[in-house]
């Protein structure tokens, strides 16, 4: 890789939801001494900041089980106006951050031509019983590098994993997947899923190292919740040839060095 292509290669760092006021000025520092170094892509959740919007969103039926088991939020159009009001919030929170450290930002929706969404499941779980629904959730079929115009060292872009389907519908998204998508088609070699707990645990027990195929058996057999998502989204930035996807709770370089958090790689 030449010396402007590898410039332009970002690192892709997703911000979850729920761990993003934890995050102290320090680790503030170490992100923008990293993103005057590469292009900083920042995907952020908005789990916990949609539940301090309205207490809708903390009970049981703002979330809906899919035949085969998966989980999504119940999004309707107004949900969508939700996200985009949290995500403003929280976006020039983490623009001031980065720009009083010296690192210019923008955000991006991802439904602004940079993230592509298939059809959505129909039929979802209620009162236990099958009901066709509509919800506005896709997966993620393709991503628009091209939208990010701008990737260099000391610039960053916070994208909001919003995406478009074929019929031009803004549709929710997974974050941890959109980043992982992101990663893919920008050339990443590094994803780096930043969130409250500080290892993968299996058995109790923290893991430093693991392979792609070991982290999907445990996917499928022992992960639960978000680190189930988090695992099916580095194994797809793994196949899209992301080298490594690391997981954890500390600071980006030092998750980076693989100083703390787990490593993921393809062998």
């Amino acid at each position: 890789m030449s010396e402007t292509a590898a410039e332009r290669t970002p690192t892709v760092v997703k911000l979850g939801g729920s761990c993003l006021d934890d995050l102290a000025g320090d680790w503030w520092d170490d992100l923008a001494r990293h993103g005057q170094e590469r292009p900083l892509v920042l995907v952020h959740g908005w789990s916990k900041p949609l539940k301090q919007l309205s207490p809708r969103y903390s009970e049981p039926s703002a979330i809906l089980r899919d035949r085969y088991g998966n989980q999504s939020r119940w999004t309707t159009p107004e949900v969508i106006a939700d996200i985009k009001t949290v995500s403003a919030r929280l976006g020039e929170d983490v623009l001031s951050r980065l720009e009083e450290r010296g690192i210019t930002a923008e955000r991006l929706l991802g439904s602004d031509g940079l993230v592509a969404a298939g059809e959505g499941e129909r039929w979802w779980w209620q009162d236990k019983r099958l009901v066709e629904l509509e919800n506005l959730v896709g997966p993620i079929t393709g991503v628009n590098p091209a939208a990010l115009k701008n990737l260099q060292p000391g610039h960053a872009y916070l994208v909001t994993p919003l995406a478009r389907n074929a019929v031009g519908q803004e549709v929710n998204t997974d974050a941890d997947r959109a980043a992982a998508a992101i990663a893919g088609a920008t050339d990443a070699t590094d994803l780096v899923l930043v969130t409250d707990v500080a290892h993968l645990l299996i058995d109790g027990e923290p893991v430093r190292r693991i392979t792609a195929k070991a982290a999907a058996t445990f996917r499928d057999k022992g992960a639960t919740g978000g680190m189930r998502k988090k695992l099916r989204a580095a194994g797809e930035a793994l196949d899209s040839g992301v080298e490594r996807v690391v997981i954890g709770s500390a600071a980006v370089t030092a998750l980076l060095a693989a100083h703390t958090g787990t490593v993921i790689t393809r062998t």
